[in-house]
């Protein structure tokens, strides 16, 4: 008869036990107990081979699957298989495509609950996960968890063929097409592959002529927002990258790299044509002009051409001198005339 009361519940909604410490109610003595042990914090059920200890028997039983191995629940459709049977039920809708929970505000549609109450974050604005460590607060929970890394210094994640670590799971994904070889996103215009899809979008800047980080103080434009926020050093005269050997700062720390070579001695950039060695890649590429003859510098006032930038520069000075002294001529001969 207590089995036939306690199925009855789910029909007519009766809940009649409940939770002194919060509102919640259930529809039997168990369940109330059960969920005392969030209040109480008591864990009365421990794993024999780890030691780590749940408030339920079945979350022990959950946990063992990690040791054992052991994923019970196979979906028919495909070859994956689940440790709980929950986790094999949200599987399934992705091959039958049901989406049963709706957002009220926008009717979007998902295929957990957990996915849902997380979106509904977006319209309250809500953050209801805060870091103690810091002021920064977030959405979801998971996003929390893998911002508390960076204070604890954790990264769980580990390249088993060089041993590099890091924080979260993606970011081991993406270095070990280092080790592979992999590019998977590929320039539609110029055949260009690269190992995440961040680079692939800032090199499309180059076809497009897209700058879309921009200086409040001078306008000029960048394609990324690190050469943005290199340029603003300008105006701000902050130099945050010191030489340990000497007394020299930089704004960018490629720049204090390059300057460690002149401590160092090293030359890392080789000419594959001779034996001469740079400290810099744009040095060795102006040095490969001399090989190549190239002459990629014009000037737009007469037909010369040449190697490097900074000669450009001096040669345009002719041009400005001689235009500032045809106008010094022409000032005297009109003062002359008037006379």
């Amino acid at each position: 008869m207590g089995s036939l009361k306690k199925h009855q519940r789910i029909h007519t909604g009766e809940r009649p036990y409940h939770c002194s410490k919060c509102d919640k109610r259930f529809i039997d003595l168990g369940s109330l107990k059960k969920h005392q042990r969030i209040h109480t914090g008591e864990k009365p059920y421990s794993c024999s081979q780890c030691g780590k200890r749940f408030n339920h028997a079945g979350n022990l039983k959950i946990h063992q699957c990690i040791h054992t191995g052991e994923r019970p629940y196979h979906c028919t459709q495909c070859d994956k298989s689940f440790t709980e049977k929950g986790n094999l039920k949200r599987h399934q809708r992705i091959h039958t495509g049901e989406r049963p929970y709706h957002c009220s505000q926008c009717g979007k549609t998902f295929r957990c609950a957990k996915t849902l109450k997380q979106h509904q974050h977006t319209h309250t604005g809500e953050k209801p996960y805060h870091c103690s460590q810091c002021d920064k607060r977030f959405k979801h929970l998971n996003s929390l968890q893998i911002h508390q890394r960076i204070h604890t210094g954790e990264r769980p994640y580990h390249c088993t063929q060089c041993g590099k670590s890091f924080s979260q799971k993606a970011y081991l994904q993406i270095h070990q097409r280092v080790h592979t070889g992999e590019k998977p996103y590929s320039c539609s215009q110029c055949g260009k592959s690269f190992t995440q899809m961040m680079n692939l979008t800032v090199h499309q800047r180059i076809h497009t002529g897209e700058k879309p980080y921009h200086c409040p103080q001078c306008g000029k434009s960048f394609t990324q927002m690190m050469g943005l926020k290199s340029h603003q050093r300008i105006h701000t005269g902050e130099k945050p990258y010191s030489c340990t050997q000497c007394d020299k700062s930089f704004f960018t720390a490629a720049e204090l790299r390059q300057h460690l070579y002149t401590h160092t001695g090293e030359r890392p950039y080789h000419c594959s044509q001779c034996d001469k060695a740079f400290i810099s890649m744009c040095n060795l590429k102006r040095h490969q002009h001399s090989h190549t003859g190239e002459k990629p510098y014009q000037c737009s006032q007469c037909d010369k051409s040449f190697t490097r930038s900074d000669n450009l520069k001096t040669h345009q000075l002719l041009h400005s001198k001689s235009h500032t002294t045809a106008l010094s001529v022409t000032s005297v001969s009109h003062k002359r005339e008037i006379l």
